[in-house]
């Protein structure tokens, strides 16, 4: 299969490259940097697309534009270079998030729950749309709504490690919001099913089965390094250090894989205590 994927060079591109080379497939980068042409895709049987602005960021007036031009405008570009191929690709993978549906307590979240309205759920809807343009070039278009992906050398399990390390990492606020987790092994194999399961379309929950709250955890991680976690963040501080980006950091989202469950797919990592201990040994 010739797979092209844009975020090539990032923590689940990266990723994702070295899965499918393993099975022996051709996979090529493309760059989103500027304006993707069609001759990009020619005789591409499958495109990723997993580009995009870093969302743990202060979000400025600038940093929002970046996020949103990156994911929106960025996406509906490259359905436009894909409808000027004479044979499109057979298939699409596009990623979104699960800031899709917002802090939602301990509501249990499935593909077909409801949109948040503030700015993450609002992009992800966006984002969502155009990718799902494709669809009209006869494309079949698998959107993953990705949880915190934990894995080595990169992502949100690295900015936590040090405080943890150091014996000063604790629970945020209260730590009862809900984290949906994923490891990043977990996620690469994800995105390979979908290339080859053709029952598998539109949204998918990109979130191991087992959520688990913060202060879980919490105590989970600590474990897996071997120190004690015993001193709380608090919003406040969150608030002070990154604004408004703070409450994704805090938001409760308690999503399930339905979607993947549903169409067959096993993780490997079902567990937290599992994947942290594989990912730190």
């Amino acid at each position: 299969m010739d797979i092209a994927i844009t975020g090539a060079t990032g923590f689940i591109g990266r990723a994702v490259t070295t899965r499918l080379q393993r099975d022996g497939q051709t996979v090529r980068s493309v760059s989103m940097r500027t304006t993707p042409q069609p001759e990009l895709f020619k005789h591409c049987d499958a495109v990723i697309h997993v580009a995009g602005e870093p969302v743990a960021q202060r979000w400025t007036t600038a940093a929002r534009e970046r996020i949103r031009a990156s994911r929106v405008d960025g996406t509906r570009s490259l359905v436009a270079a894909l409808g000027g191929l004479a044979k499109p690709p057979r298939v699409l993978i596009s990623a979104s998030a699960v800031g899709y549906y917002g802090s939602r307590g301990d509501e249990i979240l499935t593909e077909s729950s409801a949109p948040a309205d503030d700015f993450l759920g609002k992009l992800a809807v966006e984002w969502e749309r155009e990718a799902k343009q494709a669809e009209k070039l006869g494309i079949r278009v698998v959107i993953l709504r990705i949880g915190v992906v934990l894995g080595r050398d990169g992502g949100a399990l690295e900015r936590m490690l040090v405080p943890f390390r150091l014996g000063v990492g604790g629970k945020i606020g209260a730590g009862n919001q809900w984290m949906s987790w994923i490891h990043l092994d977990d996620l690469a194999e994800l995105v390979s099913f979908a290339l080859t399961t053709p029952e598998l379309r539109g949204a998918v929950n990109a979130t191991a089965p087992n959520p688990v709250t913060n202060i879980d955890f919490t105590h989970e991680l600590a474990h897996a390094v071997h120190r004690p976690a015993i001193f709380p963040v608090p919003r406040l501080a969150l608030n002070l250090l990154y604004g408004e980006m703070a409450s994704v950091i805090y938001a409760s989202q308690r999503v399930v894989p339905e979607a993947a469950c549903r169409a067959g797919f096993q993780f490997r990592y079902s567990s937290i205590r599992t994947a942290l201990n594989e990912i730190l040994g």
